[in-house]
Order: C-alpha cells, then sequence, then structure tokens
C-alpha cells in the first residue's frame, strides 16, 4: 500500500515501482527518487532505488533522444546507468514518459566543491574524481558522441562500498553524434546546446562543438575541484556578453593559481588551450603525471564498479527527510533571440551556470568581433 510520501506527486507509478520525492526540474524534465515496489524486490533488472526522469509524453523527444545515448553509452562505470523507459499515466489521464537512473545519493559533484567553502578540494581526492571523469569523457569520445554540458552539476556521486563515492557523468540532454565523414563538424544553424560557463572558445566564436569542447569543459571543471571557485572568477550577476569575450579572447586565458602543484598546473595548461587542435585528447590527458601517484588502496573502490558494489539504504532513502536535494536537473532554458530584440539583452538571460543552468541559445557574435 502506498504511504504519504508516494502519494504527493501526480504523475503516476511504473509496473514495478513507485514514485517518490520531487528531487529537481528542468525545462523538459523533472527528476523523483522512486523505490521498488515489495513484490518486485527480488528484482535484478532495478536496484532498490532509482532516480525517474520523467516528461510529458507530447513533449519527450530530448528525454526520449538521452535514452538513446543512454542505450550506447550502456558499460561504462563512470557513466550514470540507466535501466529502462516506461510510460505512465497521471491521475488526469495523461500520459508521461520515464526514464530510469541510478540513483546518486551523494548528490553532485558542484555540491562537494561548495561545501569546501572557496578552499577546494584535497589534491588526491581531486586526481581520484578527475581520472573517473576522463575514463568516461574517454568512453564517450571513442563511441563517437560529445557531452557537450559537462559541468560540476551534472557530475553525480554514486554511493559504493566502505562509505565511498564514485563519481558519474550524466544529463545527455545535449549530446551529439559526431559524424565520423566530417573533419570540421558545425552545427547546422546556429543554435548551440550547453553553459555558457563552461563552453570552449570555438563553441562560442565558431559553433562547433566537438570532442575538445568536453576536454575545454573538463579543465572547468578541474579548476573548480581544486581551487574551490570557477574558471573565469565571474560574479552570478555578471553580464554574460562579457564572460562571452573573455573566453572568445584569443589572448586571455585562466589565471591559474601559484599554490597548485606543477602537476596540476600543467593538466590545467593542455585542458585550457584556446585552439582546440592543440587540446590534449582524453586518452593524452589519462597519461598524464597530474593522473599518476594515486592511491592504490584508495581508488581500488573506483575499480570494476557493478550493481552489486552500490549501496544504498532504499527505506531511509525514501522517507521524507532523508531525499538528497543534491541530485537534481537544475532549471534549463530555451532561448531564441528574435530579430527585434538586442543582443545585449538576449544575453543577460542566459546562465553562466552558478545554478547549473543549460542552455539552447542563439547568440549574435558581433560581441566577439
Amino acid at each position: 500500500m502506498k504511504g504519504k510520501f508516494e502519494e504527493e506527486n501526480n504523475l503516476g507509478d511504473g509496473v514495478s515501482w513507485w514514485r517518490g520525492k520531487l528531487l529537481g526540474e528542468g525545462g523538459f524534465a523533472s527528476v523523483y527518487l522512486a523505490k521498488l515496489k515489495k513484490n518486485y524486490c527480488r528484482n535484478k533488472v532495478y536496484p532498490p532505488l532509482m532516480a525517474v526522469k520523467s516528461a510529458e509524453f507530447s513533449e519527450s523527444n530530448s528525454l526520449q533522444n538521452e535514452k538513446e545515448v543512454f542505450n550506447n553509452l550502456c558499460t561504462c562505470p563512470y557513466i550514470l546507468k540507466c535501466y529502462g523507459e516506461e510510460t505512465t499515466f497521471d491521475k488526469n489521464g495523461y500520459l508521461s514518459y520515464n526514464v530510469l537512473l541510478e540513483y546518486a545519493s551523494g548528490g553532485t559533484l558542484a555540491a562537494l566543491i561548495k561545501q569546501s567553502g572557496g578552499c577546494g578540494l584535497p589534491e588526491s581526492d581531486v586526481k581520484r574524481y578527475t581520472r573517473c571523469i576522463l575514463q568516461g569523457i574517454d568512453y564517450i569520445h571513442r563511441h563517437s558522441y560529445v557531452h557537450c554540458d559537462l559541468k560540476p552539476e551534472n557530475v553525480l556521486l554514486v554511493a559504493i562500498e566502505n562509505d565511498g563515492f564514485v563519481p558519474k557523468i550524466a544529463d545527455f540532454g545535449l549530446a551529439k553524434k559526431v559524424l565520423k565523414n566530417n573533419k570540421r563538424r558545425k552545427m547546422t544553424d546556429s543554435f548551440i546546446g550547453g553553459t555558457v560557463l563552461y563552453m570552449a572558445p570555438e563553441t562560442l566564436i565558431d559553433h562547433i562543438q566537438e570532442s575538445p569542447c568536453d576536454i575545454w569543459a573538463l579543465g572547468c571543471i578541474v579548476f573548480e575541484m581544486l581551487t574551490g571557485k570557477r574558471v573565469w572568477d565571474s560574479k552570478p550577476e555578471a553580464a554574460t556578453e562579457e564572460l562571452i569575450k573573455r573566453i572568445g579572447d584569443r589572448f586571455e586565458l585562466p589565471v591559474i593559481p601559484s599554490e597548485i602543484s606543477q602537476d596540476g598546473k600543467d593538466f590545467l595548461k593542455r585542458c585550457l588551450v584556446k585552439k582546440p587542435a592543440f587540446r590534449f585528447t582524453s586518452e593524452m590527458l589519462l597519461d598524464h603525471p597530474f593522473m599518476s601517484g594515486l592511491d592504490d588502496s584508495k581508488s581500488s573502490d573506483f575499480k570494476d564498479i557493478s550493481d552489486e558494489g552500490c549501496v544504498s539504504n532504499a527505506d531511509n532513502e525514501f522517507d521524507d527527510s532523508s531525499y538528497s536535494e543534491d541530485w537534481s536537473t537544475s532549471k534549463d532554458s530555451s532561448l531564441e533571440e528574435s530579430d527585434d530584440r538586442s543582443h545585449c539583452s538576449s544575453l543577460e538571460t542566459i546562465g553562466l551556470g552558478d545554478q547549473g543552468c543549460s542552455t539552447l541559445a542563439r547568440i549574435s557574435w558581433k560581441l566577439l568581433a
């Protein structure tokens, strides 16, 4: 029998799971905690707890595309697991499309960085997290995809044994398939996806979103983990056009703090290269000295991860007081600048990433002229 907690939602339950608390919502979908029904507890397909990403069926094209990407990236232990899809009916009879995902009880990497109070994480932890994220990126690129929206909010911490967490890449709503025959694949129109703060120069200048863009974003993420601050040190109220100018400026590079180790500095420099042709690939970065010297006794928790290695207390997690608000898909926005609007007013509405905002925006590139 369903309890008070499960009855707070209106989108309906699955055949084998109850829908629980809302974890987060975006422009295209909402994410809920879900618990396996008792009759299905021995079901080996689904774990006791999941995160269910849902959208009204008539507006679920983006979510269905994301599910297709998950289908093609299903064997990497550093990418969030997808357990399947299901349609449900809400109390008014409307059909919803649901994607069943791995639940990340540790929240987001962004929340972990924020907890450092602007001091950053220990470098040993940064190395381990970076190696996991890099292995995920390498897998994505080897399967001819570009994530296009890598940022701390889209790296989730999944619980494993020994009270540890493994970082996993999530949110493939903006991911793109790379056409192998195109040496230089540009977008067919002026729409680009992602979060401005983590966008590579070639994305903002030339509308190009290829694998080097993910490496630039990785550099921004590693910078944040090491310092506790954003790579461009921009404030939430800063004008977006100013940030775009700085990223697009071929001479300005992020200032790397002197207290970072030499290997850490060099790793960042290999990622944050203005010209994508000179940026290191994921394979090259995995061999970088910054990725060596890890404590195998600590990093061994991240190896050979399987469903059996993941732990969670379903009864406690599903209680009102214990769900994690950190596991959230923050507000997305879909913006198109019309001809009769100034480019400045349009740009000011594009998120800088402080709230994890992803954008699909047509931007006036005169700013970078």
